[in-house]
């Protein structure tokens, strides 16, 4: 009683808090549109780019997420048969507990306990495989984003080149984020590359595959 009692009452309070929060955002007054900035004139030789969004919007920035989610979903397949198949276990041996014998149940338990271990430490270690290769992929991606940019650089006469990012406003006529994918987008396109394959965690071998 008193947990359906709860679950009704955090069911309540996400509606009240979903509802409050619409009728918050009705009532709160639209913000006037800003007027357009008055750009002052470019400064020659100073140039402007944003690299992620070079890297996001080019050809291979696109490959690289796409490549990066399929090796995502490819773990995922691995991953979710045998996390279903030990929870059905756990399901099972908790509606037979009052019916096994204590020491049958026991190491049954020991059982489960161990290849739900071996399963934690296989996702950890699918995970800091993902995290190794997005960070190679984006690491590949940003050499060819560098060697493009040294030609971008000069065709656009820059003497000084800045982050985007540590720029809060800038005339548009400095940015050179459009040329830089342009040049990165005619230097590569795609590569290939696979899931980076990293020793198990310590502690006992990684089930699973490879």
């Amino acid at each position: 009683m008193t947990s359906k009692v709860l679950a009704l009452g955090v069911g309540a309070l996400a509606v009240f808090a979903s509802t409050s929060a619409a009728m918050a955002q009705a009532a709160a007054p639209a913000a006037p549109a800003l007027p357009p900035i008055a750009q002052g004139p470019a400064i020659p030789g100073v140039c402007i780019i944003s690299p992620e969004e070079a890297v996001a919007t080019s050809v291979v920035g696109k490959y690289v997420d796409q490549r990066l989610a399929q090796l995502e979903t490819a773990v995922n397949g691995e991953l979710t048969p045998e996390g279903q198949a030990i929870a059905k276990e756990d399901q099972a041996m908790r509606a037979a507990q009052a019916t096994t014998d204590p020491a049958v149940l026991n190491q049954r338990q020991a059982n489960l306990q161990l290849r739900a271990t071996n399963f934690q430490r296989l996702r950890q270690q699918r995970a800091q495989e993902l995290q190794a290769t997005q960070q190679k992929a984006y690491g590949r991606v940003g050499q060819e984003l560098q060697a493009a940019l040294r030609g971008v650089y000069q065709t656009s006469h820059c003497s000084i080149l800045l982050n985007g990012d540590a720029v809060v406003i800038g005339n548009p006529a400095m940015d050179i984020t459009g040329a830089a994918v342009t040049a990165l987008n005619a230097r590569i396109q795609q590569f290939q590359f696979d899931r980076e394959k990293l020793n198990p965690p310590a502690g006992g071998a990684a089930p699973g595959g490879q």
